[in-house]
């Protein structure tokens, strides 16, 4: 009907609504055909008659169509192919397909060529090539553009990472004399980079006769890293230079972040060096390697250095090395060092990312310094940066461990409110911190609320809630919890086992602790160091040392090696009772199971050498632990200054003090505190008087311990004047005094009959709205009694009265 050319446009719409719906297939395809030829694409088919068949068109037709419009209209072909599939969703046939990536060959339409391919390849799936292979070779041999459908589909396998189905077309064209590409041989290099035969597959690129180019090399020495075949990839690159080959920077950056990786930074530099004599020279990602390389081996002064070299060469720090910097000051807890970093890189013009903000965050809370943390999620959230779930876990985690909970729980509420969705990690670490600061009952609702949301609870955030209510005394209440945990199977290793013992052995409860042990051979639980380390403690505690040592000798029939913490809790036991003997055969024990001692073993030695006198061997075990690398405390220091200073040796304690400062040890408010006291009973009571005044003078941490033991000292050698001074410093400076402070005062100053400083002492103790009690106003009215001053005395007892004592 088509053929006659009085037909017009308007009849041929008319004609096509009102024709049969069966039509004979091979008529469709011609009268399709006679329309396209006629009224051209576009205007086909848009008309009423194309919209109709359409819907009935199978796939043998269109294969029929689009091959005759190959011949006839190439562009026609490739036009007809994408309407039907992207306008109607027609699923075209593996003929269609290929015809269509020929005639886009041919015309060198290589991209739609190939998005053609590549999305024949995604529905046909692993395993296809075979079918597609005879396909090609059955149906389209002779095609012009044959290879470059051959190469494109076996790329393309290689692309989806269909090694196979690649390996199976690259055959396939060697047994028709065909080349792949380049590309095609890249691609599979690049797939079988971390596999033996990549090697082989170099080899058949070189037989091909198919000239390789530098992505090539690069792959293969990638892989050869990759491999840890590093010898093999140096041995490459010397061959390749050999030969006169261009050599590229980017099989030198290879190589060097593979020696970098591995932790040999100072091979790399070697490399970097050798490219700078081949006359290459080293970009950025060169510097950034070694950077890095440098940074994770701790060597911040010689990254610094390399980043000041690539300024020096005209290469520019890019915003990988200031954040490789960065993160590498934040690893060593050096955030002065991060901030000079992020600082510069402002100056260069970077605006920090939500990584920078991140890593700051995350160094500002590993060294203690939240409130720098919170202040740079403050700047975060008004430049538009959402902080991410570790950046709000970081946060809690610090504000818990620093007391301040309800700043965390407010954090909480603000994750809820940007929509960010609290996670199990978040809710156990605000449990954990609630329960530690003793408001379990807020950790339970927290709990609550966790469970309603259907975030399960792990064994960490059990954990929290049974320590919680251990602390508490709640131990029954964490029992009860406890034995639910077990009946609903979720006890299923020693952790919560543990923190239960622990609680029983805290309240003193040894018998119920040693029947959870007991429990667990029942329950199939391997106990850990940790469960033998909290009974031997129980048993220390209750003085039951023989039992103690014989769970020592049972942790080998579990296969356990006990932890330092075993041995120094016995050895502190032992100490209690003056058994050197035991603790030094614990010690050899110890150094013959390789368990290596801590200082605080050391300290508990050096305390039982104390308690029996025997302070020279104490020093001497002192010069022991600096000699093998371990650092004494404070702890350890004042044992033994305090001894001397009960043996009336306060030079000897002074020295050890001297000694602490040659070490960079800096004495606590303690060790002075032992200084005064040994001064002011076994020593001059004016040193002790100066010293007090010079730690005031340096503004060191000085207690209201220290002003008591002067007061009292002054008092007992009767120079009341002295110890007005110090009592009114240490009121000057802060300290709260307490009923007692005042009563070893007066009584002092009644005693030794200087009633005016006496009474002053009282109105001043009632000024601080301290009440006096019934002795201290006994005191008072003796005083003044003896000193016929019966104004006072009735003055004082009017002021009983009002304080609620009777006179007697």
């Amino acid at each position: 009907m088509f053929i006659k050319s009085s037909v017009s446009i308007a009849k041929l719409d008319d004609e096509a609504t009102t024709s049969s719906a069966v039509r004979n297939p091979r008529d469709t395809v011609g009268e399709i055909l006679a329309g396209l030829r006629s009224f051209g694409l576009r205007r086909f088919v848009s008309g009423d008659y194309f919209q109709t068949v359409v819907l009935t068109l199978s796939g043998p037709q269109v294969d029929q169509i689009i091959d005759a419009l190959r011949v006839e209209r190439p562009d026609f072909a490739v036009d007809f192919f994408h309407i039907l599939s992207e306008e109607y969703g027609f699923l075209h046939s593996r003929v269609s397909r290929f015809i269509a990536s020929h005639v886009l060959a041919g015309k060198r339409r290589f991209k739609e060529m190939q998005l053609v391919i590549k999305q024949t390849v995604e529905e046909e799936g692993s395993g296809s090539a075979p079918s597609l292979c005879a396909l090609l070779f059955n149906s389209f041999r002779g095609w012009d553009s044959n290879i470059v459908i051959w190469d494109m589909l076996a790329f393309q396998y290689s692309r989806f990472e269909m090694v196979q189905d690649a390996l199976f077309v690259l055959a396939k064209m060697k047994d028709l004399n065909m080349h792949a590409s380049i590309q095609t041989y890249n691609s599979l290099l690049h797939n079988l980079r971390d596999a033996e035969t990549m090697w082989d597959m170099h080899n058949e690129i070189e037989v091909s006769g198919t000239p390789p180019n530098e992505y090539t090399q690069s792959i293969l020495i990638d892989g050869l890293c990759e491999q840890s075949r590093l010898q093999d990839a140096v041995s490459f690159l010397q061959d390749v230079k050999g030969k006169d080959t261009e050599l590229s920077i980017v099989w030198f950056n290879t190589i060097m972040s593979r020696f970098c990786t591995l932790g040999y930074v100072d091979v790399a530099q070697s490399f970097f060096c050798m490219m700078l004599k081949c006359g290459l020279f080293p970009d950025s990602y060169s510097y950034n390697i070694l950077i890095h390389g440098l940074c994770v081996a701790g060597s911040m002064e010689e990254a610094l250095e390399f980043k000041q070299d690539m300024e020096k060469h005209g290469v520019e720090p890019d915003i990988v090395t200031y954040k490789i910097l960065a993160k590498g000051f934040r690893l060593l807890g050096l955030m002065s060092g991060a901030w000079m970093v992020i600082q510069d890189m402002l100056l260069k013009g970077f605006n920090p990312d939500l990584f920078t903000y991140t890593l700051l965050i995350c160094g500002h809370c590993q060294i203690g310094n939240i409130d720098e943390g919170l202040k740079l999620r403050e700047e975060m959230l008004s430049q538009g940066f959402q902080l991410s779930i570790i950046s709000y876990s970081i946060l809690l985690s610090s504000l818990c461990k620093s007391n301040r909970v309800e700043e965390a729980v407010r954090l909480l509420y603000e994750m809820e409110a940007i929509s960010l969705k609290p996670d199990v990690i978040t809710y156990s670490i605000l449990i954990h911190g609630l329960c530690k600061k003793g408001e379990v009952h807020r950790a339970i609702q927290l709990y609550s609320e966790m469970c309603s949301r259907r975030i399960l609870p792990n064994n960490f955030t059990h954990g929290s809630l049974l320590l919680g209510l251990c602390q508490k005394g709640n131990i029954a209440e964490a029992r009860k919890y406890f034995d639910d945990l077990i009946a609903r199977n979720l006890v299923d290793d020693i952790v919560l086992y543990n923190v239960m013992m622990n609680g029983y052995i805290k309240l003193g409860n040894i018998a119920e602790a040693v029947r959870l042990y007991r429990k667990l051979a029942e329950k199939g639980i391997s106990p850990s160091i940790v469960t033998f380390n909290i009974l031997i403690y129980g048993f220390c505690k209750n003085n039951k040392l023989g039992e103690a040592r014989k769970l020592l000798d049972t942790t080998n029939l579990h296969g356990l090696v006990p932890s330092v913490v075993t041995y120094t809790t016995l050895m502190n036991a032992y100490c209690e009772e003056g058994n050197m003997h035991k603790m030094f055969e614990l010690l050899r024990e110890m150094e013959e199971k390789a368990v290596k001692p801590t200082h605080i073993t050391y300290t508990v030695l050096i305390k039982g050498l104390c308690k029996q006198w025997k302070l020279q061997e104490s020093v001497q075990l002192l010069e022991d632990m600096h000699a093998k690398g371990l650092i004494p405390d404070q702890v350890t220091y004042n044992t033994i200054i305090q001894s001397f200073c009960k043996a009336s040796d306060p030079r000897r304690a002074f020295q050890l003090h001297n000694e602490m400062l040659q070490h960079y040890l800096e004495p606590t408010s303690v060790t002075y505190n032992i200084l005064i006291d040994g001064l002011c009973v076994y020593g001059d009571l004016r040193d002790a008087d100066k010293l007090l005044l010079s730690l005031e003078n340096e503004k060191l941490n000085l207690t209201k311990v220290a002003y008591t033991t002067i007061v009292k000292a002054h008092c007992a050698k009767g120079d009341i004047n002295r110890a007005v001074i110090f009592f009114r410093q240490m009121v000057e400076n802060g300290f709260r005094t307490s009923i007692r402070d005042y009563s070893a005062v007066i009584n002092r100053l009644c005693k030794r009959h200087r009633i005016n400083e006496a009474k002053y002492f009282f109105c001043m103790m009632l000024s601080d709205g301290i009440s006096p009690d019934q002795e201290i106003c006994k005191v008072m009215l003796l005083a003044f009694h003896r000193e016929g001053d019966l104004d006072s005395v009735f003055e004082l007892l009017g002021e009983m009265i009002k304080f609620g004592f009777l006179p007697y």
